[in-house]
């Protein structure tokens, strides 16, 4: 079953940017991105996670397999949110998830374990709450499903879906 959808009136990009395979997404007047601006981000706390479109944009991007388009709805946040450590270090976490995936889904198998030793390192710093959740995902789940790919990139996986299963 595919995970829910958190902004579901925004229409997933045509394809998943894949390097060298497809025209990049903001560069190539062919791209699905070309000329589109950069939506403004502004610091929010963790806690308003569900009023936080861009980051719900991220999920429902990753969750789509849009590793690459993932990545950049998150790093604006992950740039706006420079005064909050643990925010910071859960969406470094996340964006390099994400660019792990994207690495595998080229080949990249070195570069996709570097990336996902990197992210889940950061991943693990995260203080959750008392259920284990932050900003709406469960931490441990996810760690475990990540390290499961981790360990075996070329191997086929299930996709390792951002569930957000606790809503304030």
């Amino acid at each position: 079953m595919a995970p829910p959808r958190y902004q579901p009136e925004r229409a997933l990009p045509g394809y998943a940017y894949r390097p060298g395979r497809n025209p990049h997404p903001t560069r190539d007047p062919a791209g699905h991105a070309y000329g589109s601006a950069e939506p403004p981000c502004s610091p929010q706390p963790a806690e308003r996670w569900t009023d936080n479109d861009e980051y719900l944009w991220g999920i429902d991007l990753y969750n789509a397999g849009h590793f690459w388009e993932a990545h950049e709805a998150w790093e604006g946040l992950w740039r706006a949110a420079a005064l909050d450590r643990a925010q910071r270090l859960y969406l470094q976490g996340l964006i390099q998830c994400a660019a792990a995936c994207l690495k595998a889904a080229i080949g990249d198998a070195d570069a996709s374990k570097r990336l996902a030793a990197r992210g889940l390192a950061r991943l693990r710093k995260v203080p959750t709450d008392d259920a284990g959740v932050y900003m709406g995902l469960v931490l441990g789940p996810f760690i475990a499903a990540f390290e499961r790919f981790a360990a075996d990139v070329s191997a086929p996986h299930p996709p390792l879906a951002l569930s957000m299963d606790k809503r304030p």
